[in-house]
């Protein structure tokens, strides 16, 4: 009798502790699903703040177009000096705050007027050779002619190759297939698609900008001789040098200059000799890119947004909108 006591008082510990181990298991799982909910939790609710600041960011971009009253568009204005607005962004948010940058899609070239009909836009295909030899990317220019007739035949809508160029054949045998689309670009990043255009040249290396930050899909072939980059601004005509590019730069950053006739830098000692088309430069733009990026500590997320001003400057319409 004693055995059998003893025995069953010895399963009954061996219960005891399977329950025990069985509880305690349970009780941790149950503690780290708790704190992962309350984790997913605090995360949702500061990935949403974040949103809600870079999306406040992008409205005050949005604003600062509209409340520019100018007949014209330089670097002189507020929108294009956002620095002191975002270093005052921290003030509106707890523990947050935004950077705000906005640049004019009006500066770059329009790579879609390249094409006229199935021919070329002789001042924009001019315009894009020069930048392409010039000293930002230094191409030679049996290289350069040949790009740009590789970005016309993307563009045309024939299936002519045009002289360097490819059409549906080239692109039909590359490791990946697709075809050429025959139609303008509907985003700046579908120029990694055609022929020659290599990542380095798009997103640029070193000092060169790449193409990205020169072209444009939106536009009317005119260039904003006010807010066009020194990349851009070198290559409005074959006479520019460095030095006139400096000059041109420094002459439209001073507010007291008056920027509101393109033909201002006619005005400038020395530039008799240079000479840009009238019909490939202009002061006003339309379209600008906004781009925000709201902070909370170490975590950021950023808005990247074209929008067109409507000439009564009352109102904006968003074209494209990308979260990172």
């Amino acid at each position: 009798m004693r055995v059998r006591c003893s025995n069953r008082r010895g399963v009954a510990l061996i219960l005891v502790l399977m329950v025990i181990s069985i509880i305690t298991a349970l009780t941790i799982q149950l503690n780290r699903d708790t704190r992962s909910g309350i984790y997913e939790a605090a995360n949702l609710s500061d990935g949403i703040r974040l949103r809600y600041i870079a999306e406040s960011g992008f409205h005050v971009g949005e604003a600062l177009l509209m409340a520019d009253k100018n007949a014209f568009d330089a670097l002189t204005e507020l929108w294009a000096n956002t620095e002191m607005i975002s270093l005052q962004s921290e003030r509106f948010f707890d523990l947050g705050s935004f950077k705000l940058m906005i640049e004019d899609e009006g500066g770059k070239i329009a790579v879609n007027r390249l094409v006229s009909g199935n021919g070329y836009n002789p001042p924009i295909r001019d315009l894009l050779l020069r930048l392409l030899t010039g000293p930002y990317f230094r191409l030679e220019q049996g290289k350069a002619i040949e790009l740009v007739e590789a970005i016309k035949d993307w563009i045309d809508a024939d299936d002519a190759v045009t002289g360097g160029g490819a059409e549906r054949a080239f692109y039909a045998a590359r490791e990946i297939p697709y075809t050429a689309k025959n139609a303008p670009l509907d985003c700046i990043e579908e120029l990694l698609m055609v022929k020659g255009v290599s990542p380095d040249l798009f997103y640029g290396k070193g000092d060169s900008p790449g193409l990205s930050r020169c072209l444009t899909v939106f536009g009317d072939g005119r260039v904003n001789i006010n807010t066009a980059p020194k990349y851009v601004l070198r290559a409005l005509a074959e006479e520019m040098t460095d030095d006139e590019v400096e000059r041109f730069d420094k002459y439209r950053r001073d507010e007291r200059n008056a920027l509101a006739d393109p033909l201002w830098y006619q005005k400038l000692p020395r530039a008799a000799g240079i000479n840009i088309p009238a019909s490939l430069i202009t002061v006003q733009s339309g379209i600008f890119r906004v781009t925000a990026v709201g902070f909370q500590g170490r975590a950021a997320e950023r808005i990247t947004g074209v929008i067109k001003r409507e000439p009564s400057r009352r109102t904006v319409k968003l074209l494209s909108w990308k979260v990172e």
